[in-house]
């Protein structure tokens, strides 16, 4: 018995590429965080602290400005950025080996992960809660909005089902 060449589809290719470019991403960004840890610990204290949105009494009480509790939010943020890395590596790795079923499972995960991080938390709870939108100099809304946008359509081309499923060819 002959076995033919495992090759890419076109949809198992795509799915490997944006979970790699993603992966790339989160990982050049949870690097810079570690090795750079100063600026974006600016940016986390401002947001949570709200210091440069409008001068809201209504609002400022939802402020954190205990610099503990605002370090260690970010510690948290730069953890989570390294996992989901991590997956998303593992996940691209599986795409390129053409393990569909376990590239998926690791690429989902891993996109769920920036997409709770930057819909959750960046949009959601900075956007509205820390009204981020508000500050001029400290607002990430549309950098975030790109990543989650950018990590739903990955998500999305990784659940497509492969042409062949079906039939019990994944490829």
């Amino acid at each position: 018995m002959t076995t033919t060449p495992h090759r890419p589809t076109g949809l198992r290719l795509a799915a490997g590429v944006l979970t790699g470019i993603l992966a790339l991403y989160i990982a050049l960004v949870a690097f810079g965080n570690i090795t750079d840890f100063g600026t974006n610990q600016s940016y986390v204290r401002h947001v949570l602290s709200m210091d440069t949105t409008f001068k809201d009494g209504n609002l400022k009480w939802r402020a954190v400005t205990s610099t503990a509790l605002e370090d260690t939010a970010y510690v948290l943020i730069i953890v989570w950025e390294s996992v989901a890395a991590l997956l998303l590596i593992r996940g691209t790795w599986l795409w390129a080996r053409g393990r569909d079923d376990s590239a998926r499972r690791w690429s989902t995960y891993g996109l769920l992960m920036l997409m709770l991080l930057f819909g959750g938390g960046f949009i959601a709870i900075g956007g509205e809660w820390f009204a981020m939108w508000q500050s001029e100099a400290w607002n990430g809304l549309d950098a975030a909005t790109r990543i989650f946008l950018i990590s739903g359509v990955a998500l999305v081309v990784n659940q497509l089902p492969a042409r062949g499923a079906a039939d019990g060819d994944g490829r």
